[in-house]
């Protein structure tokens, strides 16, 4: 069985039925967690229109515990329910009908793996750069705050461009936006996310564990969409948001020293390296 879940804050309700197509289409979710964060239940609503649809809709009304702890509600309640993949989904993203049973397929035949993300999208085809290494704060501030042309070089190698992203690899960060996850190893290792984090780097700190007793794997032969808007860009308050998380993630991991980080990063690399002899 599988299951999935999103997160909503006003979240406009054709985004939220587009994704909803998606996985409806998809005709193997059994039940579709919409863990609604927003003041009032208007999306309630979403619950009575698709009751008959194939896949359940668990609309959940919740005070705002943050992304990373309302997922884990659905995660948990998946693994009760006995559900062997669970995905979790930003509501920016759509898909064809073919994406989620391919990467079912694909898990299955790697059976050491805890963690797969397809190729991903911009609406107009072009690609988004989402495998990457363990971040050090260089890495970030670089990103964030100093011109593109000032760290682009970092940036390139800090987000694996020179793998071409037309192979099948095992990076140690990978995006939030769409992640496909294997509940079992979630459950023996009870690796879930961090509720300390309210917004933004709980994927990294999650995949970051999960990497450390199984592979996070990147698939490119299936694509997803994300029309990504990239809000701490635009809003001061994500942005804040952005920093308090990312500073929690450093003072949990290490800011200049961290050893492990280190060692994974190189191994990653190396894999890389390896692929263009």
């Amino acid at each position: 069985m599988m299951t999935a879940s999103v997160v909503l804050f006003n979240t406009p309700k054709t985004q939220i039925e587009r994704l909803f197509e998606s996985v409806r289409a998809s005709a193997c979710v059994a039940i579709f967690y919409v863990i609604d964060n927003s003041p009032n239940d208007a999306m309630r609503i979403l619950q009575e229109t698709y009751s008959a649809a194939q896949t359940k809709i668990r609309y959940i009304h919740n005070e705002n515990l943050g992304y990373g702890a309302s997922h884990n509600l659905a995660m948990h309640e998946a693994i009760e329910a006995g559900a062997k993949y669970h995905v979790v989904l930003n509501p920016d993203v759509y898909f064809d009908s073919t994406v989620l049973s391919e990467l079912a397929r694909f898990m299955d035949a790697n059976t050491d793996a805890a963690y797969v993300l397809p190729r991903v999208e911009f609406p107009n085809g072009e690609l988004q750069y989402l495998c990457k290494l363990l971040p050090t704060p260089a890495d970030l501030i670089f990103r964030r705050f100093l011109p593109k042309r000032w760290g682009k070089k970092r940036d390139d190698r800090y987000c694996l461009k020179m793998s071409g992203y037309d192979k099948v690899m095992n990076p140690p960060c990978l995006s939030g936006c769409f992640m496909f996850m294997r509940l079992a190893t979630l459950a023996e290792h009870n690796i879930f996310f961090d509720d300390g984090y309210f917004m933004y780097c709980e994927d990294f700190d999650l995949i970051r564990r999960l990497h450390r007793v199984a592979k996070t794997l990147y698939y490119p032969a299936v694509k997803i969409v994300h029309d990504h808007a990239r809000e701490s860009y635009k809003s001061r308050a994500m942005l804040w948001a952005h920093i308090k998380s990312a500073v929690r993630y450093f003072n949990k991991w290490g800011w200049c020293f961290d050893r492990e980080r280190g060692e994974i990063n190189r191994r990653c690399l190396r894999e890389i390296k390896s692929w263009q002899k």
